[in-house]
């Protein structure tokens, strides 16, 4: 196979563009130097085309060291031929070679293995052949008899000759290949319940589902209860045509001898094929619905870390509690902490509290300036929301916002927030998440394993590997496309930066405490940041107080001397950066033709774009293009909900089955699928992303049960 060729027809896109691309991974350049400053030799794919194609190359590379593998095995056994070479070349997946291999891959002792044993295997040969003139199968099989190899009569010699035949028949790649189309076809998923308890997976105890439209949420459900013992599971294919499938292929005419052919394939269904089928059906629909959960995961978490931040804002970020109270941080506009506090008043009745509590809060708010609230939406969050809308109603400029703390309490609990905050108390650290992670949620969500932030569906029931490689990809992307501004950044931030890492990560604000750091070239002077780190981490880091002007946008230092290139052949000084005198920067260019442009200061026309955009935007972060935030100043409780009513939401989570969006009331309700547009929608992400802001109405409320169902359909 050619691995190359492969890539091309699977991205559509040319052989050259594959292999200049391949030679680029293969030379250990990180996915988001590639896709931001190598967009000539890749023809523009962007980060998550390539980070595909990665994937797919390894799984071909892989592939192809199994088809060697499978290759030297036969050789060894001295049955390799010209036919079984080429089998193995047009193999486009594992099950495929290893169907062609299964004949002759070493056995456990089986049924067919002791019939060999005993000397049937001539006679299951006679029996393929199906030969008229051979007669009567049992006259054939008088001649195997032998007492002393456990042969007593004729019967028990077809017995064993049909075991072997069963297995060769078994073995056949074609035959599976069929099967397996069939099954994917016709198969249905059927599950029952095991007992008579209640449980969450009551909709799938009497379930049964086509394997071919099965969604991967249901699949990832039914997997779980079965997994917790509450159901029993099973994948359901046409026997009478699975079976006549295998006739067909190996009953060749009305004879005695074929009658036990017939046998043998009905034998080879029902004892070796469906059963295996059976594992690779729901192998193949686990494998199927993971993938799928994970790009909803990964799709959510992207739009979740870039999120616009709530800049310029004194927050207080507010942990909500009962007992133990509400712990309180407030941070300037940069996230460094000023002030942190506790107030009891979540817990109805205790009026003296609750009067202290508001004293301090008010005190908090006028003497640092606070301007917005943001408080988690765990244990009292509806509580601590009704306290914090009445207090500011009649306070202008302040207003509130609910964010999720998932994730919250396990930074709180690290290391990497014991290092930060070392006298602070746990609690009190998650109040200070809670306050950052809504001026940017960027900055502070990538201290948190992604796992844990828990915008996915059933993300504790996937490949644990898989999905790490996913999200840690979304995060590298979201930090590189923003960019990193190198004399405020955390280690946790900077770890994520291109060619960095954590190690080189705490070494560079080591060498930023000690010394500070005053230019991009400086970088090189950073302990064990050799050349090669330098190169892919240079362009996404910033430094807004450079007196290099290029140090401040993701101009990457190889382009300097172009950039300023540029600027002189347009009549411009590299000085005159962040100046409106560059905002028609762009026309010129187009004015003097970016071909020739390109040619003239030595780089690609991909390039001069960029280096275009970044000098008439310098430092522009792409969040600043999405809507904002959506704050507010008072609260809604269920019991105000009626159907009909419209409201504005943000979007939480997305699930194959819908959006949850926050309207405001402590639970989150639920626009499914069908309700979020006026035509059909495959996939809600087709519609919604994390952190949208959405108008929505309510059609139907369940108090008892806290269940709210939203549309986005006007009524």
């Amino acid at each position: 196979m050619n691995i190359t060729q492969s890539l091309a027809r699977a991205f559509s896109i040319g052989e050259a563009q594959v292999q200049r691309t391949v030679e680029l991974i293969d030379a250990g350049n990180t996915i988001p130097f590639i896709a931001r400053y190598r967009k000539e030799a890749t023809g523009g794919l962007d980060d998550q085309v390539l980070r595909e194609l990665g994937e797919r190359l390894a799984y071909l590379r892989s592939l192809d060291k199994r088809r060697g593998e499978i290759e030297a095995a036969l050789t060894g056994q001295g049955v390799l031929t010209e036919e079984l070479t080429a089998d193995l070349g047009r193999a486009g997946t594992l099950s495929e070679l290893e169907d062609i291999y299964r004949p002759f891959r070493p056995k456990r002792r089986t049924r067919a293995t002791i019939a060999r044993e005993r000397g049937l295997e001539p006679l299951a040969l006679r029996l393929m052949l199906q030969d008229p003139s051979d007669g009567a199968p049992e006259a054939l099989a008088q001649g195997f008899v032998d007492p002393e190899k456990e042969v007593p009569d004729a019967q028990s010699a077809l017995a064993g000759a049909r075991d072997i035949l069963a297995e060769t028949i078994s073995d056949d790649a074609a035959s599976r290949a069929r099967l397996r189309n069939l099954a994917r076809a016709t198969g249905r998923l059927v599950s029952e319940k095991t007992g008579d308890e209640d449980s969450v997976y009551r909709l799938y105890y009497a379930h049964e589902e086509p394997l071919s439209r099965m969604p991967g949420h249901r699949v990832l459900a039914v997997n779980r209860g079965e997994r917790e013992g509450f159901l029993k599971v099973s994948v359901a294919v046409d026997e009478r045509r699975a079976t006549d499938a295998l006739i067909r292929a190996f009953v060749r005419a009305d004879t005695p001898a074929g009658a036990q052919v017939r046998l043998a394939c009905e034998d080879a269904w029902a004892r070796l094929i469906e059963p295996s089928l059976e594992r690779e059906m729901r192998g193949e629909l686990t494998e199927r619905a993971e993938d799928a959960a994970i790009r909803v995961f990964r799709d959510n978490l992207r739009q979740l870390l870039m999120q616009p931040p709530v800049k310029g804002r004194v927050t207080l970020g507010v942990d909500p509690g009962f007992r133990t109270g509400c712990k309180l941080a407030v941070v300037d506009p940069g996230g460094k902490l000023l002030a942190t506090g506790v107030g009891h008043f979540t817990i109805p009745g205790q009026t003296r509290l609750i009067a202290e509590a508001e004293q301090l809060v008010r005190a908090l708010i006028e003497r640092y300036g606070v301007t917005a609230v943001a408080i988690g939406n765990g244990t009292a969050s509806r509580e601590a929301e009704a306290f914090i809308a009445r207090l500011i109603k009649d306070t202008p400029g302040v207003s509130y916002m609910i964010v999720s703390e998932a994730g919250a309490s396990v930074y709180s609990a690290s290391k990497l927030a014991a290092e930060e905050f070392p006298d602070y108390d746990v609690s009190l650290r998650s109040a200070v998440s809670i306050a950052r992670r809504m001026q940017d949620p960027l900055a502070e969500l990538v201290k948190i394993d992604p796992k844990s932030i828990g915008v996915g569906q059933y993300q504790h029931d996937l490949k644990g590997a898989a999905l790490d490689a996913a999200l840690s990809g979304v995060v590298e992307g979201c930090v590189n496309s923003v960019g990193v501004e190198l004399s405020t950044a955390s280690a946790a931030l900077l770890a994520h930066v291109a060619g960095i890492g954590p190690h080189l990560a705490k070494n560079i604000v080591a060498y930023r405490e000690e010394h500070g750091i005053k230019s991009r070239a400086e970088l090189k002077k950073v302990p064990k940041l050799g050349p090669r780190a330098f190169e892919q981490c240079a362009g996404f880091l910033r430094l807004a107080l450079s007196k290099q002007p290029l140090d401040r946008t993701a101009v990457h230092p190889e382009s300097y001397a172009a950039a300023e290139a540029l600027l002189r052949r347009l009549g411009h000084g590299v000085k005159e950066l962040g100046r409106d005198t560059l905002s028609g920067l762009g026309e010129q260019a187009q004015a003097a033709g970016l071909g020739a442009l390109a040619g003239e200061i030595g780089v690609g026309e991909p390039t001069l774009k960029d280096i275009l955009r970044e000098l008439m935007q310098p430092g522009r972060d792409p969040r600043d293009d999405l809507p904002e935030p959506l704050l507010r100043k008072d609260v809604l409780d269920i019991k105000d909900l009626k159907p009909g009513m419209e409201l504005t939401g943000t979007v939480r989570n997305v699930a194959d089955f819908g959006a949850f969006v926050d309207i405001g009331v402590h639970q989150d309700g639920l626009v499914h699928v069908s309700r979020l547009a006026n035509r059909f929608v495959r996939h809600p992400s087709e519609v919604v992303k994390v952190g949208d802001v959405a108008r929505v109405w309510v059609i139907e409320v369940d108090e008892k049960k806290g269940r709210i169902s939203l549309s986005m359909v006007a009524p």
